[in-house]
């Protein structure tokens, strides 16, 4: 076919740019969530650039005037700007890389990024307590298994869902997950503390290899929404207001990192692609770092130190 070039689409809307975005994307086989995240926000971008604009209009200048346009809509933080704009970005190089528009460097602002949200020791205390098995319903308990399971993996909610019983391997001590980000299996070394538990779990769970490990009361497999709710109900069953699926990822790469984990290693486990992504979630350190900033406080040190030997010239 074909190809069309830039004086060839003059005709080409921003929005018709973008369904093509989208097809490429599938073409190259994304993630489903992946192009959901594209699809809404291209509906973010739209309110900001005409979705019938012609595409061969955009040039260096359109970045700066959608980041000021963003910016002047009080309900859009930071780290949402940096997000759209850069989506912008992939599209606007993805029109570059057709041939749609001249090809120019553009640059993106940088964020302050928040620090990431984790359950405190107290909130894991409360939820790591075994439930009294006499009284405790099968869903409470699998709800237990899987917080436990969570923190000691690191693994995602999609993961989580799609390990079979056969992706236990209690032999070599290791769970084989299948269902990644990346697409790329996982093997994750699983502790003496959680096998022992996922062989208890078992022996209530029953099931074949083929069967998933955490199900639903018939036995089916569960779905995010079901697993959301299931942890939202045992949380604050347990006193804990505050659930996310994604905050015991971010609870386990802390404190493997603040009880001396190597940030290397903990890449692999978290299946990152990089070194970088996973660096990202150093800034849930914030608090831990100021208070080791306030153990190993030099001038306090020598303070101390200058207070006693003017005491014992005194």
């Amino acid at each position: 076919m074909k190809r069309m070039k830039m004086n060839e689409c003059k005709a080409m809307t921003f929005e018709e740019g973008c369904e093509e975005y989208l097809l490429n994307c599938r073409a190259r086989n994304l993630r489903e969530g992946t192009i959901k995240h594209y699809k809404d926000s291209m509906k973010q971008l739209f309110k900001y650039i005409a979705p019938d604009m012609p595409i061969s209009t955009m040039d260096s200048e359109t970045m700066g005037k959608v980041v000021i346009a963003i910016k002047n809509n009080s309900n859009i933080n930071d780290m949402s700007l940096y997000t759209y704009t850069r989506d912008l970005k992939t599209l606007m190089y993805f029109f570059m890389k057709c041939d749609y528009i001249p090809t120019f460097k553009i640059s993106l602002a940088k964020a302050d990024k928040q620090p990431i949200e984790t359950y405190s020791d107290y909130e894991l205390r409360k939820l790591l307590k075994k439930p009294n098995m006499k009284k405790s319903t099968f869903t409470e308990y699998k709800s237990w298994v899987i917080v436990n399971f969570l923190l000691s993996t690191g693994i995602r909610q999609r993961s989580l869902i799609n390990i079979k019983i056969k992706d236990i391997d209690f032999y070599n001590g290791v769970v084989n997950v299948n269902v990644t980000k990346s697409r790329k299996p996982l093997i994750i070394p699983l502790n003496s503390e959680i096998l022992k538990i996922m062989q208890e779990y078992l022996k209530y769970r029953n099931g074949n290899d083929e069967d998933y490990l955490f199900c639903n009361v018939y036995g089916s497999k569960l779905t995010k929404s079901t697993v959301y709710h299931s942890l939202f109900e045992y949380n604050k069953g347990r006193g804990v207001e505050t659930t996310g699926m994604h905050r015991f990822r971010h609870t386990f790469a802390k404190k493997w990192v603040t009880m001396g984990g190597s940030v290397v290693i903990l890449q692999k486990v978290l299946g990152h692609s990089s070194l970088a992504i996973t660096e990202n979630y150093l800034n849930i350190l914030t608090c831990d770092v100021q208070k080791e900033m306030e153990k190993y406080n030099i001038l306090q040190e020598f303070n101390r130190k200058t207070i006693k030997i003017e005491s014992k010239l005194l």
